[in-house]
């Protein structure tokens, strides 16, 4: 079959999807092929949930959080995660479920809906099979006696919090055990480590699924006391100031798997979202496993919103807007970041080395003023920082059939990433859509 000049289609809409070849024209002088895949629509569908109000949606799982390849795995093996769960913004109820905030939510704006509170997160192992994934297994999250974990709130009283409630609009209480997983790597011993926006945290979780530990910023373990699984306070204390919902968004691993790494959503808000909304300095951070200490931390700088051209087409983008999703090791301390908003997604390498180390410095002491958050960018190397230098690797702009909020990769060597997008279990009908991106790069 003879291969189109320019991408070839859109992609379809449903999981069911189809495979395209095409050239996606000159990303930094490496020509692209970009492939899409097919899954098993029936494989994830969760059913239907029917709200009082009179509404109802349609369920899908969503599977692309984040996504990983074990080198020493069979070439077409990839585990992906799901987050927390389907939910709602309470402050979008009656669009959503027919009953306004004050009947769905207990009058709590702020709060989340969870049509379906007993979701468990899940690690999924996806086989190619030529254009289409295939689903072999569901790993689902479990406390150290085996008990299926949620996706609900934390009881947080040191950092900020929000409330859930259920389909019928009960309260649900708050869950210790609970974790909005955001992105995953698997070890060569069969273990995972995962990272979660809630704290924020990461988690060592088994083959079995049991989590293992929950590492958690320090002086916010006591928060946890009601978890049915051990949780440490090791993570630097600063993270505790993360936006709501902008917690660790992304983990890699080192090639010797001796470090973990992991970036923030977006800027802390430290000292307050005033910072946080205006900030583009994202926090990446370097962690000995063995140790289990961060013995690096480096500034990475976002790009500005207007250069996300097609997000910015019905409304003019706040940097806010901008968020990492995503990393991936391609060696000691070179890694791909995901840089995003939602319809354009930008691809990026980095060497951690090339910025300066701030772990450990005033920028870690919530007292410090200023706040890292409230230097502007250009003037980080008047105070000391350079942030780490990013060359652009790909950017989907103008590509089309490229899925929104893609925030799962897999680097499958030979130049080839498999990307995933997040469907948010298809609460506004969206598909998980699947491809691969192979140019003339390789680590």
């Amino acid at each position: 079959m003879k291969k189109p000049s320019i991408v070839a289609s859109v992609l379809a809409a449903g999981l069911a999807g189809f495979m395209t070849t095409a050239r996606a024209g000159d990303m930094n002088k490496n020509m692209a092929k970009l492939e899409f895949f097919k899954i098993d629509a029936a494989a994830f569908d969760m059913g239907k949930v029917d709200y009082p109000g009179g509404k109802s949606m349609n369920l899908s799982a969503g599977i692309g959080s984040g996504a990983f390849h074990l080198k020493s795995d069979p070439d077409d093996i990839i585990y992906t995660v799901s987050d927390r769960g389907p939910n709602v913004d309470c402050k979008k109820a009656k669009k959503m479920t027919g009953w306004d905030h004050e009947k769905m939510c207990g009058g709590n704006k702020a709060s989340k809906i969870f049509p379906v509170p007993s979701f468990t997160p899940t690690i999924y192992k996806l086989r190619i099979a030529g254009d289409s994934l295939e689903l072999l297994e569901k790993i689902t999250l479990k406390d150290s006696a085996g008990k299926a974990i949620t996706g609900l709130s934390n009881p947080l009283k040191g950092a900020k919090t929000e409330g859930a409630f259920g389909h019928d609009g009960k309260n649900l209480g708050f869950d210790p055990n609970g974790v909005d997983t955001e992105g995953l790597v698997k070890l060569s011993d069969g273990t995972f480590w995962l990272c979660d926006e809630y704290g924020p945290s990461i988690l060592h979780v088994g083959a079995d699924g049991r989590v293992i530990e929950r590492l958690v910023p320090a002086g916010l373990e006591g928060d946890y006391a009601g978890a049915t699984y051990p949780v440490r306070g090791t993570l630097p204390a600063i993270l505790k100031k993360r936006k709501l919902n902008r917690g660790i968004e992304s983990i890699a691993v080192s090639p010797d798997e001796k470090f973990l790494y992991f970036a923030m959503q977006s800027p802390l808000a430290h000292p307050d979202d005033k910072a946080y909304k205006k900030s583009a300095n994202v926090r990446i951070f370097k962690f000995d496993r063995l140790a289990k200490k961060t013995v690096g931390e480096w500034v990475y700088v976002m790009d500005k919103p207007d250069t996300f051209k097609a997000d910015n087409k019905k409304k003019k983008r706040k940097q806010s807007d901008v968020k990492v999703s995503e990393m991936v090791a391609v060696g000691m301390d070179r890694l791909i970041v995901l840089e995003r908003i939602n319809k354009v997604t930008k691809f990026y390498t980095i060497d951690l080395g090339q910025g300066t180390n701030i772990h450990a410095k005033q920028w870690d002491d919530p007292a410090a003023k200023p706040a890292l958050a409230q230097i502007k960018s250009d003037k980080l190397a008047e105070a000391g920082i350079i942030p780490v230098g990013k060359s652009l690797y790909f950017n989907t702009e103008g590509h089309k059939g490229v899925p929104e909020k893609i925030e799962g990769i897999a680097l499958m060597g030979q130049g080839k990433l498999m990307l995933i997008n997040d469907n948010d279990f298809g609460i506004a009908g969206d598909s998980t859509q699947i491809l691969r991106l192979t140019t003339q790069k390789s680590w």
